[in-house]
């Protein structure tokens, strides 16, 4: 050993710049490692809100909720974390002696009546169809696929078809679920779907190559689909149609693909179907899309498709194709220094990024922000580099709620969001970027208990703060947004003081989503909320309804308390 060290010592003696250069390249690895640890872990917020004192919500005096807020101004502006990938997504490889065996856990009856009293309780969002024939060369459904041989549940299946817009569900060898839009196979005995979900077991999942078919009555409308096309709803037929809808042609043999390939190649981001008649067009005021009628009204089979509605002369079924609608499309910055300063003002996770996509397509201007994001520059946020006093942009993302960062905009648009939805967004920005999610982990990890420990006061005090120190402050809930899109922004765009074009306005119906949306693939099958959590949330929620009805507004949507 005493020779080994001699020689290192003679080394290093005749080439001093190599000794020199491993010292500096182990310093800088050190600082390296120092710093790392500088930065992991959650913001710590004076006066922590775990005490029971903060605990209690509606008792909390206002100036002491306003101190709460001090200490996330920089939690604001900290960048996400690195983005986590999880396995959702299962392999399909099966052995076929496996899928062959036998499960003895009752008998196929009394399996089937265990899954008949889990489908009632499905009933609110799907109905059960039947057992059906598949064949894995030419599958039944033709959509979506995919499978979990952990945890695979009804709803989870139905929820994932309808959150891609799928008309039907269909749950097959107890952990595969597949989506389509037509059942394409014949009926089979009840008997044969006999398999149990492998995550609930007190349900039943189809069988060996034979599906537990559903058809998902309450899809979201907006997001179900046909292809490529979205689903937009029944409506009336407009008064002077061949303006509405101007170009038109006669189909004996209709089908809702052949409407709207049709539409499509005419370029028309609509498709109406009217019995033996396809029509296509733009929203429009003569046809603005918002007085949707029953769907029965609609429900007159094609004359090639017995499984699709083809609506009629009277009542139009209409798709929005895949052609843009470049109406609203165009945007740039403000020709002029603005005069005012207006902020659009949200706590994390309230669907900031979403507005500000509405307003550009809206006004055709570039909106700023306080902070920079160079992602979101990267996806076509333009005014997100100019300086947020730069009078370019028209308005500006914020989310301080500093009384000195509030009194230096002249005007403000506040976004408020459920705080249990909130809470969950930016949980999942903070850990999976913008349309990304938190891994299951940090879910059931110490992350999720200290980031409502610490974000939750924050949901009020930020309101707070904006409703007190604010000059002139138009409240705009998330929920309404989403409900109404129409009417709200026509609301903010008068705050802005921009002419609202209605033709625009109806353009952006049809581009709400933008790249902002995140899919429902990844939802969380729980309740992450604590009784604990919930209590403390219940009380900033009425804290906040309180400061609102002071101010003669309307207070905070029902579906804000607990259930």
């Amino acid at each position: 050993m005493a020779k080994l060290l001699l020689k290192l010592q003679r080394y290093f003696r005749r080439r001093p710049v190599r000794f020199f250069t491993l010292l500096a390249l182990y310093l800088a690895a050190g600082s390296l490692v120092f710093l790392h640890s500088g930065f992991s872990g959650e913001p710590t917020v004076p006066g922590s809100p775990r005490s029971p004192a903060a605990a209690e919500g509606p008792g909390l005096p206002y100036l002491g909720v306003m101190q709460l807020s001090r200490g996330f101004k920089a939690a604001a502006t900290m960048p996400a974390g690195a983005r986590r990938h999880g396995p959702w997504f299962k392999s399909t490889s099966k052995e076929p002696s496996e899928r062959g065996k036998s499960r003895d856990n009752g008998s196929p009856r009394s399996r089937a009546l265990r899954g008949r009293s889990g489908r009632e309780k499905e009933e609110d969002r799907a109905r059960y169809i039947g057992c059906y024939e598949d064949n894995t060369r030419r599958r039944t459904l033709r959509g979506m696929s995919f499978f979990d041989y952990k945890k695979m549940t009804v709803f989870r299946c139905q929820d994932n078809c309808a959150e891609r817009g799928y008309l039907y569900a269909g749950l097959e060898f107890g952990a595969e679920c597949y989506c389509g839009h037509k059942i394409q196979a014949s009926n089979a005995s009840e008997s044969e779907c006999n398999m149990e979900c492998k995550g609930e077991r007190s349900n039943t999942c189809g069988g060996i190559n034979r599906l537990s078919i559903y058809r998902l009555e309450l899809a979201q409308e907006s997001a179900r689909r046909y292809g490529s096309a979205i689903f937009r709803g029944c409506f009336h037929r407009p008064e002077n149609v061949s303006i509405a809808l101007p170009a038109s042609q006669l189909m004996l043999n209709m089908s809702v693909d052949k409407c709207v390939d049709f539409c499509t190649e005419k370029e028309f981001p609509l498709a109406a179907l009217a019995g033996t008649t396809c029509r296509c067009g733009f929203p429009s005021t003569l046809f603005p899309l918002h007085e949707r009628e029953d769907e029965q009204l609609c429900a007159h089979k094609c004359a090639a498709e017995e499984f699709e509605s083809c609506g009629s002369a009277e009542f139009l079924l209409v798709y929005q194709t895949q052609v843009q609608d470049n109406r609203c499309m165009d945007r740039r910055f403000l020709p002029s220094r603005a005069k005012q300063l207006v902020a659009l003002a949200s706590f994390p996770g309230a669907g900031n990024t979403w507005a500000r996509h509405l307003i550009e397509l809206a006004t055709g201007f570039y909106t700023g922000s306080y902070y920079f994001d160079g992602s979101l520059y990267n996806k076509g946020f333009k005014g997100e580099r100019d300086h947020w006093r730069s009078g370019r942009t028209i308005c500006i993302k914020t989310h301080e709620s500093g009384q000195k960062e509030i009194e230096s905009f002249d005007s403000a648009i506040l976004l408020i969001r459920n705080p249990y939805k909130a809470l969950m967004a930016e949980f999942n920005r903070k850990y999976g970027g913008h349309i990304g999610f938190a891994a299951h982990a940090h879910w059931k990890g110490k992350e999720w208990p200290e980031f409502v420990a610490n974000y939750a006061p924050w949901w009020a005090t930020h309101t707070l703060d904006w409703l007190r120190y604010g000059k002139k402050v138009l409240v705009v809930h998330f929920e309404d947004l989403k409900r109404d899109l129409f009417v709200q922004l026509q609301r903010m765009v008068a705050l802005l003081g921009v002419p609202a074009c209605e033709d625009r306005l109806l353009c952006v119906e049809g581009q709400k989503d933008g790249n902002f949306k995140r899919s429902g693939l990844r939802k969380l099958e729980y309740d992450p909320y604590t009784p604990d959590m919930r209590k403390a949330i219940s009380g900033y929620i009425r804290t906040v309804d309180a400061a609102l009805k002071l101010r003669n507004l309307s207070g905070v949507p029902e579906d804000y308390f607990p259930r």
